[in-house]
């Protein structure tokens, strides 16, 4: 009679845990976005979004070249670096989800594209709107996603140049590099597979190869 009390406690163990396994799984993962407009900008517009799964999207309508349509329009899934992921959304609680005011409201600011932090999960649903914030957490969240999208567009831009116009590379590799220097970028490993496409193909110029060569070394 006790070893089928016991089993039978132990089966009833067992549901619970694959119940609350289950109901874990149907959670939906939190989100955190950055969007900004700022017309007469390449991008006008974009927005990036994370998971705490580290699954993440971008849509912008930069243009790949100056003929390219103004509506041209760009959407990526990536996943972003384990690093980047937790340092957004501990800056997010830093923050206190975007749920209280976050523009400085300083009169006489240059304006700098109208930017929105958000951020989702199964409690919450916040937003707040700013042209400048005085917040450092909101200010290095700014400072992540406007690199993070920086590095998104070189990619675009490396990917349709190495398809369409190879003797655009050493230019836009230049342009990337002094951004990597100046810290305008985040998460280059985003980007590595076309960096080590350009880096790997015998008919680049071998000093655009070692310029994408270098940036995947500084991206590990």
């Amino acid at each position: 009679m006790g070893r089928l009390r016991t089993a039978r406690v132990t089966t009833l163990l067992l549901a619970l845990l694959q119940l609350g396994a289950a109901l874990q799984a149907q959670q939906p993962a939190s989100n955190v976005a950055f969007e900004q407009t700022f017309p007469g900008s390449d991008p006008a517009h974009y927005l990036i979004s994370i998971a705490s799964d580290c699954h993440a999207t971008y849509e912008s309508n930069g243009k790949l070249t100056p003929q390219s349509d103004a509506d041209d329009s760009f959407h990526l899934e990536f996943t972003a670096s384990a690093a980047t992921c937790t340092k957004v959304f501990d800056l997010a609680k830093q923050a206190h989800y975007f749920e209280k005011e976050i523009d400085s409201k300083k009169k006489n600011l240059a304006s700098t594209g109208a930017k929105v932090l958000s951020y989702k999960d199964a409690q919450k649903n916040t937003k707040a709107t700013y042209n400048y914030s005085t917040i450092p957490s909101v200010q290095e969240l700014t400072e992540i996603f406007q690199g993070l999208g920086a590095t998104l567009e070189f990619g675009r831009r490396l990917e349709y140049d190495h398809h369409y116009q190879k003797l655009a590379l050493d230019d836009e590799m230049k342009r990337m590099q002094e951004s990597e220097t100046s810290r305008g970028l985040q998460d280059v490993s985003a980007i590595e597979t076309i960096l080590q496409q350009i880096a790997d193909d015998p008919t680049v110029i071998q000093v655009v190869r070692a310029r994408a060569q270098r940036l995947l070394t500084a991206a590990k």
